[in-house]
């Protein structure tokens, strides 16, 4: 089990004057902090040979998606800067700090520390427990209590030289000292409690009561095997059908690596930016990839690309499906000349996720029969070490559903399963007024539709201008995000959200719903009901797109238009209701993409199709069957069975 005491980063210490004014400074690059207990119990951090007790301080943590925050201690006039922490790792061990500081009892005075011959120590801290986090919690409630409540009165907390007191009528009584590990914040004399603590909000039992809590939660067996291989530093591809959590398990990768060090690309601009990267193609610097290897790596030299490609030591790569094999080799070889190394793509750990059997590369039209997947590539086997295959579909939970789309993603349609895509055809799935999301097999198409159903809605529009922090990178941003600089709509208007606002209640990237009205103030937000009868104003959202020159950032209302989309802007999405048109299919993989994105035939509707329709490209299929006779775990039956020829 893996030590949570413990986090690798860069560390700086500030060490500052009465004035507040830096007064040494010293930097620890690739320093180890351990969280531990010295010979009293006083819980400590430690790196090198320095040891800070956890005692009055304080942690800002707005930064903690980039791996930085900052531990402040106030009597010491001390910081500890923190960066190029692995992201999750550096929540789940402020969240230690917190558990454990909060929980903290010690019997020793400062009068018995002093005259005590005790021999000094440190001993790493233990896990967490189930009773640490109840104890944590009851202190939580017990502060809430304490400062709001309409029965009671709030308790005014003073700090004194010797502590913190609560004042009121009676014989004080002396707060516990730890109490500061809570994130007390000062209010000019006063200090209040703040209502948020930072503690994990759900961590299941990892065996009994006593036992230490896993604090990686919500991984399956495979997910978890996978992060394993990544972080024992194996080049590693990983596959699944759609809805086994292949982009959820590509962020907790990306969390768990240093950020200084780690880069997110994908094959696309809008799945990079669901991942918050760039695209491989800007990463790369070269361009489209189609100019002469040497012009390439020249492209790749200049300083401001070449300055990236050399602090990369992993590189994550979203829709590899969608690369094809000549653009993969050549950045490879690229990747070994800039870097001045013979290692496979330059000595750069790789971890690759993608589908093959959904959208397979985008080529220009008069290419489109040439060309070659990314596993075809002249490098793939030796930049390749590790190949996994997710198998545990979340996104549906009907097994016979499932089942079926096991067939369609290998390109069989039997005659069982076409009849019950084509029984779906009468499906009334529209609930409180919203309406389908017809999946078209060409953009144009579902653009077409969306204007034609805007103009026949009568009602008085509104129109909503996004508030971009660099107009330079609108057309960019356009592209690279699920939300365009200008949107349109009408009360009757069909929308869907375009990011996670409450995952709890179904408000997620792809929710359908109906705008009802607007709000009356002067912003005039819309107000959406979604399909789960939650009605709710919609307000503006950010929305960030990197690039390798800044990060650019889009604020706007997190709808779009949803009588109609293309199967490609499809890709990765749940959609609550969907009827699919796809008798004008051309492209393997594409009747697969636009079904597996209903969570259930129920929710489905098949306007028309034929079994000839649904395929799958046969050297994809080849690969597979490989696959899974060379992977390390085997897969269910039930997936092999559909493979069978």
């Amino acid at each position: 089990m893996e030590c949570y005491g413990n986090l690798q980063c860069t560390l700086i210490v500030e060490v500052l004057n009465q004035n507040g004014q830096i007064q040494r400074r010293q930097e620890f690059s690739g320093v180890n902090i351990k969280l531990g207990r010295d010979q009293f119990r006083d819980i400590l951090i430690k790196f090198a040979s320095e040891t800070y007790a956890l005692k009055d301080f304080s942690i800002l943590d707005k930064f903690l998606s980039m791996g930085k925050t900052t531990i402040m201690f106030q009597k010491l006039r001390t910081n500890l800067l923190i960066s190029n922490a692995p992201p999750d790792q550096l929540v789940i061990f402020l969240k230690m700090i917190k558990i454990k500081a909060a929980i903290h009892k010690t019997t020793a005075t400062d009068r018995i520390k002093l005259y005590s011959n005790a021999k000094k120590s440190f001993e790493e801290i233990s896990p967490v427990t189930l009773q640490d986090v109840k104890l944590f919690k009851d202190k939580q409630t017990m502060s809430t209590l304490s400062l709001k409540n309409s029965n009671m009165q709030v308790t005014p907390i003073r700090a004194t030289k010797r502590g913190l007191e609560v004042v009121d009528d009676k014989p004080r009584k002396r707060l516990h000292s730890s109490t500061s590990a809570i994130s007390l914040m000062k209010l000019g004399n006063k200090v209040e409690i703040p209502k948020k603590v930072i503690c994990p909000d759900l961590i299941p039992i990892h065996s009994s009561d006593d036992k230490a809590v896993k604090l990686n939660c919500l991984l399956t067996k495979e997910q978890e095997g996978v992060i394993r291989a990544v972080k024992q530093g194996f080049n590693v591809f990983f596959t699944g059908s759609a809805g086994t959590g292949k982009s959820y398990l590509l962020k907790r990768i990306i969390g768990a690596l240093p950020p200084d060090t780690t880069v997110a690309s994908a094959s696309t601009g809008v799945a990079a930016c669901q991942i918050g990267g760039v695209t491989l193609h800007s990463f790369a610097g070269i361009g489209s990839g189609d100019a002469s290897l040497e012009k390439c790596i020249e492209l790749a030299s200049r300083p401001s690309v070449i300055r990236n490609w050399k602090r990369c030591k992993a590189l994550l790569i979203d829709e590899v499906s969608m690369i094809d094999a000549e653009f993969l080799d050549k950045i490879e070889q690229v990747a070994r000349a800039v870097r001045n190394s013979e290692l496979p793509f330059g000595g750069i750990q790789l971890i690759m996720c993608g589908d093959f059997l959904q959208l397979p590369p985008v080529k220009k039209q008069k290419q489109i029969q040439n060309y070659e997947f990314c596993f075809q590539a002249k490098c793939w086997k030796d930049i390749i070490q590790v190949s996994m295959e997710l198998t545990e579909v979340k996104r549906q939970k009907d097994e016979d559903f499932i089942n079926l789309l096991r067939y369609i993603r290998v390109g069989k349609c039997p005659e069982e399963v076409y009849n019950k895509l084509i029984s779906t055809q009468n499906n009334e799935i529209e609930v409180a007024g919203i309406q389908a999301t017809r999946l078209c097999t060409h953009k144009n198409i579902a653009e077409e539709i969306n204007a034609t159903k805007m103009n026949e809605l009568k009602t008085e529009s509104r129109v909503y201008i996004s508030s971009d922090s660099n107009s330079e990178h609108s057309e960019q941003m356009n592209k690279q995000l699920l939300v365009q600089n200008k949107i349109e709509l009408k009360v009757g208007s069909q929308v869907m959200l375009t990011k996670n606002l409450d995952v709890s209640r179904g408000l997620v990237n792809g929710a359908r719903g109906v705008v009802v009205k607007f709000s009356s103030d002067k912003d005039g937000l819309p107000m959406v009901r979604f399909a789960k009868g939650i009605e709710l104003v919609i307000k503006r959202e950010k929305f960030v797109c990197k690039t390798l020159v800044e990060t650019v950032s889009r604020v706007q209302l997190p709808l779009q238009l949803a009588w109609a989309i293309s199967i490609h802007k499809s890709q990765g999405l749940t959609l609550d209701c969907c009827e699919v048109s796809l008798d004008r299919v051309f492209e393997n993989g594409q009747a697969y993409v636009a079904l597996s994105r209903a969570k259930s035939l129920q929710s489905l509707r098949v306007l028309d199709m034929t079994r000839n329709c649904v395929r799958a490209h046969k050297d994809v299929l080849k690969f597979y069957i490989k696959l899974r006779r060379d992977i390390s775990f085997a897969s269910s039956n039930k997936e092999n069975e559909v493979f069978v020829a």
